[in-house]
């Protein structure tokens, strides 16, 4: 039996808070695009190979040239969720929004069959479809159709609600996780669904453009058909004209008011990012425990990946140590290297030491075909040979309490969060993260010693992770009790002073 069909406390607030989180949702979306603002088809990221960029810079195919830092842009906070190009708060907005925007929406769709007030948004006959195109040449024809037609909605309403409910906000949920290298690595099929991870990429911009496009219409419709009809509806969940003026003022005010909450809470990010990074990253952690945190890559184990995979342009971030960050390293690369050594210690009964030499020659040479995931947007296919970090922390007996392993650079921070001098760069990788099958310190890439620019002689490899954690240049590997106690205490170089989040799986 349907239920007679009005605008519940339920229905408006929901349509409310579903207005706020959209809102930001796409500007910490527009965030991350500006971190990497070009969109592919393709996994390999070649440049010239993006469909469409919000740049104008080319990038010349000598690698280091042109590094995917120089790429990042800086926009207004009053257009992008923080803005300032402070990507890693871009990133724990979208996250923490994206799990408040999934729970309103379950919240919605159940009250929605719950109460009976589905067969507003759900059609129940073919006639919808006549009827929709009927309303369509009269809104194209800058018309109105008339207020008989809106039982509450009309056809082409109901078919459009219908779309954004049950297809749209599920292309949406599905598409996301594609952006998580933990996601890609444990399901290497999962972004096969939609052509790849770099097609899941554009299609998921794709739905967001939609979106906006839906939003600006639905408010702007809300103005001009029968308002002295819906206004007060929408405001009061009553259908009386007398009421047209407060309902337009409420309305206003309301959509005024939410505008501002979006672009204030890009000022409020930016005057203390430290304690931002606390909370929005805090907020998202049940999550990431929930969904994420038992996910390893199983990249090379599923064979995803074959030497045909491997991107012809492989972007880096970053550039070889100059000589004033390290002297050691340039003296090491004269000499090829020969006489670096990997200092294995920290909080165990004894250190150890090895060559290159010994390292490819001494242990178990893991080789594995598998894509690396920037917390930028970009990917890139590579041949990664070495040995895997576990089989190195066998070679000591840890103290007890040692629950993290710290990886050290030759390389240099490029900023400090308070302004200091820069120092050695260095990332944390919990105990486990570090003894999975696909974390391995390399020394070869693509069946060659591994470039100066990736990070000769090591660099480690994690590939349930975004590549932030991957230091190059590696010259040590430390067991440590509590990542709290090294650095500015966040885990990593990258955590310290970019505001990331020690758990990259996301």
């Amino acid at each position: 039996m349907l239920v007679p069909l009005d605008f519940p406390l339920w229905l408006r607030a929901t349509h409310l808070v579903n207005f706020i989180l959209i809102g930001l949702l796409i500007r910490s979306g527009w965030e991350i695009i500006a971190s990497h603002p070009r969109l592919y088809w393709k996994n390999n990221c070649t440049p010239g190979s993006e469909w469409i960029r919000f740049t104008k810079d080319k990038v010349p195919t000598e690698v280091g040239a042109y590094t995917a830092r120089d790429d990042q842009r800086s926009w207004s906070p009053l257009l992008v969720l923080p803005g300032n190009g402070k990507i890693a708060m871009g990133r724990a907005w979208h996250g923490l929004v994206t799990s408040l925007w999934v729970l309103n929406g379950a919240v919605y769709v159940t009250l929605l069959f719950a109460t009976g007030e589905w067969h507003r948004i759900v059609p129940t006959s073919w006639s919808v479809f006549p009827q929709a195109w009927d309303s369509m040449r009269i809104y194209l024809g800058f018309g109105i159709p008339g207020i008989e037609h809106f039982t509450p909605y009309d056809s082409l309403q109901r078919l459009m609600y219908f779309f954004v409910v049950f297809v749209f906000a599920p292309f949406m949920m599905l598409t996301g996780p594609v952006m998580s290298p933990a996601v890609v690595g444990r399901f290497p099929w999962y972004p096969k669904l939609f052509g790849g991870r770099q097609a899941a990429r554009s299609l998921h911009f794709l739905a967001m453009i939609f979106i906006s496009f839906f939003i600006v219409v639905h408010v702007s419709l809300v103005f001009v058909v029968h308002p002295t009809v819906n206004l007060p509806q929408m405001a009061f969940g009553v259908r009386d004209e007398a009421l047209f003026a407060q309902a337009l003022t409420t309305v206003l005010f309301t959509i005024l008011g939410v505008v501002l909450l979006w672009i204030a809470l890009s000022y409020l990010t930016l005057i203390d990012l430290r304690r931002s990074q606390r909370v929005l990253w805090g907020a998202t952690a049940p999550v990431r425990r929930l969904l994420l945190d038992r996910f390893s890559s199983h990249q090379a184990a599923a064979h995803t990946f074959t030497e045909r995979d491997i991107s012809p342009f492989h972007w880096v971030n970053t550039r070889t140590p100059a000589m004033e960050e390290s002297a050691e390293w340039h003296q090491l690369r004269a000499d090829d290297f020969r006489d670096f050594r990997l200092e294995v210690g920290g909080q165990t009964r004894d250190a150890v030491s090895y060559s290159l030499e010994q390292l490819r020659n001494e242990f178990h040479v893991r080789e594995q075909i598998t894509m690396h995931t920037c917390m930028q947007g970009w990917t890139g296919i590579a041949k990664w040979t070495g040995v895997r970090v576990r089989d190195l922390l066998d070679t000591v007996e840890p103290l007890e309490g040692a629950r993290y392993v710290m990886f050290e650079s030759f390389g240099k921070a490029q900023h400090m969060h308070d302004g200091r001098p820069v120092e050695p760069y260095y990332t944390v990788l919990p105990m486990d993260v570090a003894r999975e099958e696909e974390t391995i310190l390399a020394w070869g890439m693509n069946g060659d010693a591994i470039p100066d620019m990736y990070g000769a002689p090591l660099r480690l490899r994690v590939e349930s992770m975004h590549g932030y954690k991957m230091v190059k240049w590696v010259r040590s590997v430390s067991l440590i009790r509590d990542y709290h106690q090294v650095g500015d205490g966040q885990g990593g170089t990258r955590e310290d002073s970019g505001y990331q989040h020690i758990d990259a799986r996301i």
